[in-house]
């Protein structure tokens, strides 16, 4: 049987439908070995590296506000900023219009490390995109844009 064989307008071949699998299967495989990458070569935990890109779009953050982007329960947020916090990369600071509620930020040694970490994904970056002619580029974000999309509105169908 050739599963190459277009299906109909609509319907999704069972040779697509493998082939996509393959695909999402292996760009995951590709993004866990270049987080594993990322950890090893900054020396932090894959959550502590995550949670410090957090602060690239803010000034202070919240434990709260970082285990609602983070999608993880407070208590696990708590040992993230603790490890940051011991290497120096996040302080705490109260909040001075609610003395219960603290503040994060980045130290000056998070700001560093931060910048090395963005300067980093900035190059790898780059590089997959050199590699992508020039006239497929636009196409090729489109269509990721378009993938994004549909698989966040099946996760949506999940909730």
């Amino acid at each position: 049987m050739n599963y190459k064989t277009e299906a109909p307008a609509g319907d999704i071949s069972s040779y697509q439908l493998e082939q996509f699998q393959r695909l999402v299967s292996r760009l995951y495989q590709c993004c866990q070995e270049r987080m594993q990458y990322q950890s090893d070569r900054f020396d932090l935990p894959d959550a502590e590296l995550r949670c410090l890109l957090l602060f690239g779009e803010e000034r202070y953050l919240t434990p709260k506000g970082i285990a609602q982007k983070m999608n993880v329960v407070k208590s696990r947020i708590s040992k993230i900023i603790d490890g940051l916090t011991k290497k120096g990369y996040v302080q705490r600071i109260k909040d001075p219009e609610d003395s219960r509620v603290h503040l994060l930020s980045l130290s000056s040694g998070g700001h560093k490390k931060l910048t090395e970490i963005k300067a980093f994904l900035d190059d790898v970056h780059h590089q997959v995109l050199s590699r992508i002619p020039p006239e497929q580029r636009k196409l090729m974000l489109i269509d990721l844009e378009l993938l994004k999309s549909s698989m966040e509105a099946v996760k949506d169908l999940m909730d």
